[in-house]
């Protein structure tokens, strides 16, 4: 009785439609649509910032392509559920992808996007910006280039997602080259007081085209750095390194990434958020140990052009953003899932 009543509970919410899009139940799982209005909607991100939650996602026509006109959306909310727009950060005929949102020392939020001009399968440029917010939240900058250390070679370059920590921003800024060939990809780490210029703490000696990567700290200011790799075996890893961050210890990982996230769930393991490679292409969670070792994984409704996912903890769940295909068009959803879910190992 109570599986027909688990299940006749599914049908019926996967039937209606909130304001803002269908709503799915899988096991104790929330899985609600958030935005489909663009024909491309992808890669989000999620942020807590004091009194409200903030998503970003790209809008465009293609995941990629010659038209060049991805835009970044910034939405809030202060319960999670009604998203309101904030900024739509557009530059004419430069693709505009992947806005990452972190919290300044003095009480901004920073943004961080790459832009660039793409054209028949390759890119003809691609810088880092940066734009800030007031402290409360409400307007943002202009977007601008930031500032590289000038002892770095540029190339096509991209500063993923900045972590602050003491004062101090942290990000991986990885380096491809036109239509992703001519040699190894570089992963960069820089370090940053203000948002907007950039210094080098050391090139990561990672092999197979290191590439999409988010820094953690643990409580004694450990840095952790999770690492998308596309070339040799393709699995990603895992970097682990104390103050001053200059001496790394890396630990491969059994499985590839696809737009990598993680936090730290308790004091011994980390909840990774990251496209799945299966027969079909989903977006998942892996529930690890600190060596990134998997316990559990967490499939999210989701397949083909998919992951990519914003994560925060708040009242006993874990929130996720993320975008997906499944249902056709690819469009911004978000789960919540119970942190009983992913302790229950």
């Amino acid at each position: 009785m109570k599986k027909m009543y688990a299940f006749s509970l599914c049908m019926m919410l996967l039937s209606l439609h909130a304001a803002a899009g269908a709503v799915f139940v899988k096991d104790s799982m929330i899985v609600t649509k958030v935005w489909d209005k663009a024909p491309h909607n992808a890669f989000p991100d999620l942020f807590q910032h004091k009194k409200y939650f903030y998503i970003t996602f790209r809008e465009s026509t293609s995941h990629v392509g010659n038209e060049n006109d991805g835009k970044v959306r910034v939405m809030r909310s202060k319960d999670l559920k009604k998203w309101e727009t904030v900024n739509l950060f557009e530059l004419p005929g430069i693709d505009i992808r992947e806005a990452r949102l972190s919290a300044m020392p003095d009480g901004r939020m920073l943004v961080t996007v790459a832009a660039g001009v793409w054209k028949d399968k390759q890119y003809l440029s691609l810088n880092p910006y940066v734009s800030f917010s007031d402290k409360s939240g409400n307007t943002f900058t202009a977007l601008e280039k930031a500032e590289i250390d000038p002892a770095i070679k540029r190339e096509l370059d991209w500063i993923w997602r900045v972590t602050w920590h003491n004062g101090v921003g942290y990000g991986v800024m990885y380096q491809t080259y036109a239509g992703h060939r001519g040699g190894e990809w570089k992963a960069q780490l820089l370090k940053t007081t203000d948002g907007k210029k950039y210094e080098r703490v050391l090139e990561l000696p990672v092999d197979g085209n290191p590439n999409e990567s988010t820094i953690r700290f643990d409580k004694s200011g450990k840095m952790y750095i999770l690492i998308r790799r596309e070339s040799k075996d393709r699995m990603g890893m895992l970097a682990t390194a104390g103050y001053p961050y200059t001496q790394f210890s890396f630990e491969p990982l059994k499985w590839r990434l696809g737009g990598p996230n993680f936090l730290f769930l308790n004091e011994h393991e980390l909840v990774i958020g990251s496209r799945l490679h299966e027969e079909k292409v989903c977006t998942a969670l892996f529930l690890t140990d600190l060596n990134g070792s998997a316990k559990k994984i967490i499939r999210l409704p989701s397949n083909g052009d998919s992951s990519y996912p914003g994560m925060i903890i708040y009242k006993k769940k874990l929130w996720v953003v993320y975008y997906s295909s499944h249902e056709g068009k690819t469009s911004i959803y978000m789960a919540e899932v119970p942190l009983s879910e992913l302790q229950n190992v």
